[in-house]
């Protein structure tokens, strides 16, 4: 059945109505559909819907309770949606309810700004025109009121501003903003972020863990130390998991674009079920039920209707819900072009629009009819007389005027005029008419703003399950593949290579310098896309004040060492021992440190540029070009660099890397060519080594023992620019 197929049930309408020409057939009369007047006289539109709205609103307590009258056994189970309210209950008899919260907004305005384009032209190769920097405003003085216990849905055609004015009143945008919106008579402060949950519209989840994986560790960072055990955390997931219905799924992947894991619906709900753990007393949902078929939509507005119930105050956009879901909602706003066209109980918002003049010709989804109107479109809807005058054409040699379609600015002009004249002056009558808020709610919203959890506890526990969620990355077999290969083929060209003579010294060289690069570049290009990837991730917790942005970093940073180490490892132990260098502890350890170091120093760069640039390509193009610089300049290339140049092999990692390997493997006091008849030859003086000392390397060392410590404070800083944290 689809989500617009209404429960049939005959209506009872008076005489008068059908006298007036609003007869319906009972095959179209449906109990959650707005019934329009079927027939139109040009000089009066009769409508009859208190009938209608009341049976609508009969339809919503009926089918929210799981019974419907007329309907068998099998329709009543077709319907009813699977949630247990008895069971949700009592799963919060023990909680501490949360702290109501009144949310008003008067005369929101919302304005950004549009850079202006460069243009340029053949005619004028060197001369470039900027266009001047415009500012659009998207929301034009947007009023409206919901309290605790109610669900406000916010209503409108692509672009009306219903996402802009989400994000508003959730605390995700302070820029261009005019008007006053408050709650509990206090405007926005940090403080509300504890109590506030906001589910984006895009669903942002970690793919390789599991459901109760993912809301056990949003659980242990987002819950209180001070008020719960680390059981009692875990608890309270798996509570959640119970009241979405998540049962199931509970031990199922979260899924990905290229891999399979739970459903749309069931995705939707972990993300509810994230906002949801710490009882906020604001929720704040962005198209909850987007993409979702109509069962799956009806089961998430349901649960939304649940969390309102507990006391909370529900703010959701939604795009085209289903004539079942627009009669759950309690309150509306209805946006066309970021004005407000209507404010009030979503249940009464066809009968207003009918009190204006528009009624549609023929059975429709209110929803649909609302919005209709919101774009401007009046086809099957009946045209006020205001609209008809406005749109009378007169046809050149007739006397009788064509009736035109009004134009969609038309309809929205006469929306708004008529809004502002009936609708906003009483709603502002009713905000001041509400009187002040009691001092302990007030002081509910400007507690102190705290940290949940400690330092310490937030880095292990963002440790961990990032070491979980990126376990398949570095557990991959194909990159135990790769490296073993290239290890491999390695150890067969320099196989047991010997320093007796200076070009066998030359070619151990080139190893030398190609383990430098190999493990420069490898690591470099994987920590570019560390924090680009995800920084949606990034956002979305750091605006909800899941942890500190430093412990976050250093989890990332750190976290991954011990995994990103077991590659050079293995390359080491592979192609030390087949190319026959230094054979001795001594060395072999000294060179596997400095590969390690080598790798921390590259991963750092990325994480650098990655933070800076946050855009994948970009970063990848401008690495490509750090690192060949850095390459051609690393000392085994180019000798006699440009002195205008020189400055870039003190910069370079590679430059330190290749001289310290070479101190390594190599000392003054060893001999070539001792088979000759020259004799033995000091390696010092070899040319080979164009000069280089190859005693000492604690400058090499420092050199890059400060780029390990200079390029992640880089990327933190850079991270920290960001500004995520509002």
């Amino acid at each position: 059945m689809s989500s617009d197929a209404p429960i049939p049930q005959p209506l009872e309408h008076s005489s008068s109505q059908r006298g007036a020409g609003a007869n319906i057939s009972n095959a179209d009369a449906s109990e959650g559909e707005f019934r329009p007047a079927l027939s139109r006289d040009s000089s009066q539109h009769v409508i009859g819907h208190a009938g209608i709205l009341a049976n609508g609103d009969q339809v919503n307590r009926e089918y929210t309770n799981g019974t419907m009258n007329g309907a068998t056994d099998d329709r009543v189970s077709q319907h009813t949606v699977d949630i247990d309210t008895q069971d949700n209950n009592r799963l919060h008899r023990d909680r501490k309810p949360p702290l109501p919260i009144t949310v008003k907004f008067v005369d929101l305005r919302n304005t950004v700004k549009i850079e202006g384009k460069t243009t340029w032209s053949l005619k004028h190769p060197f001369k470039f025109r900027r266009q001047p920097e415009i500012q659009k405003e998207i929301l034009h003085g947007v009023t409206g009121s919901v309290m605790p216990g109610e669900t406000l849905a916010i209503m409108g055609p692509s672009g009306s501003g219903k996402t802009t004015l989400l994000n508003l009143l959730g605390g995700r945008n302070h820029h261009g903003i005019t008007g006053q919106s408050t709650y509990n008579d206090i405007p926005y402060n940090k403080a509300l972020k504890r109590r506030m949950g906001f589910v984006t519209q895009d669903d942002v989840l970690f793919a390789h863990l599991t459901v109760r994986e993912t809301l056990v560790y949003a659980a242990l960072l987002r819950l209180p130390t001070a008020s719960f055990t680390r059981a009692q955390k875990v608890a309270r997931a798996d509570e959640t998991i119970v009241e979405l219905g998540l049962e199931r799924c509970r031990d199922t992947v979260i899924g990905g674009p290229f891999f399979r894991g739970v459903s749309g619906g069931e995705r939707k709900r972990v993300c509810i079920g994230h906002e949801i753990l710490v009882d906020p007393s604001l929720l704040f949902l962005d198209e909850p039920t987007s993409g979702l078929d109509s069962t799956t939509a009806l089961r998430i507005i349901q649960v939304i209707r649940n969390i309102a119930k507990a006391g909370r105050t529900v703010l959701t956009t939604i795009h085209q819900p289903s004539s079942r879901l627009f009669y759950m909602f309690d309150k509306l706003i209805l946006l066309s072009q970021g004005n407000s066209i209507y404010f009030g109980n979503a249940k009464e918002a066809p009968a207003y629009f009918s009190s204006i003049g528009l009624t549609p010709f023929i059975a429709m989804n209110p929803a649909d009819f609302i919005l209709d109107l919101a774009s401007g479109n009046l086809n099957d809807i009946s045209i006020p007389p205001a609209l008809e005058k406005s749109s009378t054409m007169q046809i050149a040699g007739s006397d009788k005027p064509l009736l035109a379609a009004p134009s969609p600015s038309e309809v929205h002009s006469y929306l708004v005029q008529r809004f502002e004249q009936e609708l906003l002056p009483k709603e502002k009558s009713k905000l001041l008419s509400l009187g002040s808020t009691k001092e302990e709610l007030k002081l509910g919203v400007t507690a102190k703003r705290e940290w949940s959890t400690s330092w310490m506890d937030q880095f292990s526990v963002l440790m961990i399950r990032g070491l979980k969620e990126r376990r398949h990355e570095y557990l991959s077999y194909l990159r135990f593949v790769q490296v073993f290969f290239i290890s491999v083929i390695v150890g067969c060209l320099w196989w047991r290579s010997d320093r007796e003579t200076e070009a066998n010294v030359a070619d151990q060289m080139g190893l030398i310098f190609f383990i430098a690069i190999f493990w420069g570049m490898f690591p470099l290009f994987t920590a570019i896309f560390t924090f680009p990837q995800e920084r949606a991730m990034l956002n979305k917790e750091r605006a909800s004040d899941l942890y500190r942005l430093s412990s976050y970093f250093m989890a990332r940073t750190l976290g991954d060492l011990p995994l990103d180490l077991v590659m050079p490892t293995i390359f080491v132990l592979i192609v030390y021992f087949m190319t026959n260098l230094h054979l001795s502890a001594a060395a072999f350890f000294l060179t596997l440190l400095t590969v390690y170091i080598n790798v921390v120093v590259s991963q750092g760069l990325g994480f650098m540029i990655g933070a800076v640039l946050m855009e994948v390509k970009q970063a990848t193009t401008l690495a490509s070009i750090v690192m060949l610089s850095f390459i051609l300049t690393g000392g085994f290339f180019v000798q006699h660099i440009p002195v205008w140049m020189k400055w870039l092999k003190y910069i370079s990692f590679n430059y330190y890397n290749y001289r310290l390997l070479t101190k390594i493997q190599y000392s003054g006091s060893e001999q070539y060519d001792c088979n000759t008849s020259t004799g033995c030859k000091s390696l010092s003086t070899a040319s080979v080594f164009h000069g280089m000392s190859l005693a000492g390397g604690g400058i090499d060392a420092m050199a890059l023992l400060i780029m390990v410590v200079g390029y992640r404070f880089l990327a933190y800083f850079a991270l920290q620019r960001l500004n995520v944290r509002h």
